[in-house]
């Protein structure tokens, strides 16, 4: 594609913030069920990084103008291994590039080591206000399980320290391992919610193709837990995050009010993003886009292009629409049917099956008051099988 002649997004800036996210993709090592864009590389040359992305941020900035930042997020691989200064560029130019919202939230992902737990002062000061840390378990036999370089000591500690440093911390933890019982997951849960956090982001194992773990799935050398176990752990999840005051406002996260991650939701909610950094999506209104993945390749790219984009492909409307609504109903708040159609220029009683709404409303798994659906708490154990009745748009015959 021609560097000058950028595809321009329609007219659907749609008085929304848009989000930034920033992709690192480099990690101290790949963890065996990780199949995100990460890579392992014996030295990065953060000088030439920097020149690459600031020319894909200039690149998005140039066809998304005039726009409210009202998020960024960096994530990975491992960005907490980002030297603070390059964050605080990164930052600061996209303040240049586009309005900060007064609220911006700017996130940033980190292992919780002790290395990466240094820099958070720094990294507070570059502009950083809120942290997600990847602390996966709290006990060390099952980080070691799960490729982990740290130790649950450490990752405590690194905690502590991100809630001095910063305003909002968020952390994961990965369930239903092998082996894992109800009740161990019981005592995990309940430990890691005393640890204060406003928001949990709390993922089931799942093996992905490509990654060690389904090798040893292949082989019989590991077992994944069943899916009446997984339910279970579900149901459980849900029960304890909303006794304690961090009810899931999506499938996988919990938060407590005000704490919900404002850079995801617009995902959620189907806004627009831009995405600079390898393999980093984004969506300009009705066009998708998608940046080389392989580090060499992007920056071969940068060189070339004057930006990282591998593909910049249009959304026909009933993809838009299909999209948003996948998207939506993974939400406790539901898809307003309306602002769905008003996105995607399609007809709003053509979004969802009525009669299959209908008799699930009945079985009590989705509520639907008027132009709103939601499914419900006794229907998201079943959001895959929901969401393959109720989303059946068809695209309208040729007249």
């Amino acid at each position: 594609m021609n560097k000058n002649e950028p595809l321009s997004p329609p007219a659907g800036a749609r008085g929304e913030a848009l989000a930034l996210y920033i992709h690192w993709p480099f990690c101290v090592s790949k963890c065996p069920y990780c199949d995100f864009n990460s890579h392992v590389r014996e030295s990065v040359d953060v000088a030439q990084w920097q020149a690459a992305l600031l020319a894909d941020l200039a690149h998005e900035a140039s066809v998304l103008p005039d726009r409210t930042l009202g998020s960024i997020f960096f994530g990975g691989g491992t960005p907490s291994l980002m030297p603070p200064a390059l964050v605080e560029t990164l930052i600061s130019q996209a303040g240049r590039h586009w309005r900060f919202a007064d609220d911006i939230e700017i996130t940033l992902e980190a292992n919780p080591s002790s290395v990466e737990a240094a820099r958070f002062a720094d990294l507070a000061r570059a502009g950083v206000n809120r942290v997600s840390l990847g602390l996966q378990a709290l006990d060390d036999e099952t980080l070691g399980f799960l490729g982990r370089a740290h130790s649950v000591d450490e990752s405590l500690r690194a905690l502590a320290t991100a809630q001095q440093h910063f305003g909002r911390v968020t952390f994961d933890l990965i369930y239903a391992r092998p082996g894992q019982t109800v009740e161990q997951w019981d005592a995990e849960l309940r430990r890691a919610l005393a640890f204060g956090t406003g928001h949990l982001s709390l993922y089931q194992l799942t093996i992905e193709p490509g990654t060690r773990f389904e090798t040893l799935v292949r082989r019989g050398d590991l077992i994944p837990a069943d899916d009446d176990h997984c339910a279970d752990l579900f149901d459980l999840t849900r029960a304890v995050t909303a006794q304690a005051g961090l009810p899931a406002y999506e499938i996988s996260n919990h938060a407590r009010p005000g704490e919900q991650s404002r850079h995801n939701l617009t995902y959620w909610r189907y806004g627009d993003y831009a995405g600079i950094g390898p393999g980093a999506h984004g969506r300009r209104g009705s066009l998708a886009t998608e940046r080389h993945r392989k580090p060499e390749n992007y920056l071969s790219a940068i060189t070339r292009n004057g930006h990282g984009l591998s593909v910049e492909r249009p959304l026909d409307a009933d993809t838009q629409a299909t999209e948003a609504l996948l998207m939506g109903l993974r939400l406790a708040e539901g898809v307003d049917l309306e602002r769905v159609a008003a996105q995607s220029g399609v007809d709003a009683d053509r979004l969802i099956d009525a009669k299959a709404v209908g008799r699930l409303a009945e079985l009590g798994l989705v509520e639907r008051s008027d132009m709103h659906i939601t499914v419900t708490e006794q229907g998201m154990p079943l959001l895959d099988a929901i969401l393959a009745e109720v989303v059946a748009i068809e695209p309208e015959a040729p007249v």
